[in-house]
């Protein structure tokens, strides 16, 4: 199915859905500590939800009829979690432990979604590498969103990013278009070879979201049918944001 591109107005709605997000994000940024639960980061986001009269986008979510729906409004993902960690009440975060925080909201029928990696604590070297590593990866991904691109230049530019400092990216979970949907056209895998793939045209919003490991980059899923974790145990560290592609190049939607 071919992409839907936005008008102007469209995607200012979709700016004010990804401000809700960002608000979310910065709040969870602000409180991780140790001692903390992942329920916690839960509660406020669901605060701020009701406070900006939004509506969850993961909450009760069921991609496939054989799936368990998701219980939270918010995925916590700690440590070898890559993505989809349900919060937890049990769940308390220790120093030096990293956490991925994702999160998405509807807001007058469009769509925000935006995740960070944040850092509890004192974290060792090789966890900030990482999640330095992974932001950079981000950031790097966005810059090719440039129209007349095409789309695997974007996973080109976050694979070489992450595989250039030592670590791997994540092929089973991709980025993805959004729109009135939360996962729209096109797929948006965090690999590639450049030029390769669709053209990128003025008006396409994408989320992109590199998941980016310490070791191998193959993941499992665990027996509660949605939290992804390295395969071997290691770190894995999550950054995303959406953006819309404008004739003067990618526009962030959900910066802090």
């Amino acid at each position: 199915m071919a992409p839907v591109l936005k008008t102007n107005a469209e995607i200012d709605k979709l700016r004010r859905a990804n401000a809700v997000v960002a608000e979310v994000l910065a709040a969870c940024g602000e409180m991780v500590r140790p001692g903390l639960t992942t329920w916690d980061l839960e509660e406020k986001a669901r605060r701020i939800l009701e406070k900006r009269k939004a509506k969850s986008a993961f909450l009760h979510y069921q991609p496939a009829p054989d799936m368990t729906a998701y219980p939270a409004v918010l995925c916590v993902s700690v440590n070898e979690e890559v993505v989809h960690g349900i919060p937890n009440r049990d769940r308390v975060l220790q120093d030096g432990d990293i956490v991925s925080v994702d999160f998405g909201a509807f807001k007058d029928g469009y769509c925000g979604d935006a995740a960070r990696t944040f850092a509890v604590g004192t974290v060792s070297e090789t966890a900030r590498r990482l999640m330095d590593a992974t932001e950079q990866a981000l950031a790097e991904g966005i810059a090719m969103a440039q129209p007349g691109n095409r789309l695997q230049d974007i996973g080109y530019a976050v694979q070489r990013r992450a595989e250039s400092d030592g670590f791997s990216v994540v092929r089973q979970f991709v980025g993805h278009g959004i729109g009135r949907a939360m996962h729209e056209d096109p797929q948006v895998p965090n690999f590639g070879r450049p030029g390769r793939g669709m053209r990128l045209r003025v008006g396409l919003v994408i989320a992109i979201e590199p998941m980016v490991n310490e070791g191998d980059w193959e993941v499992e899923i665990l027996d509660d049918g949605w939290t992804v974790v390295t395969i071997d145990g290691k770190l894995s560290a999550h950054f995303e944001n959406s953006i819309a592609i404008t004739p003067d190049g990618p526009i962030v939607l959900s910066r802090f």
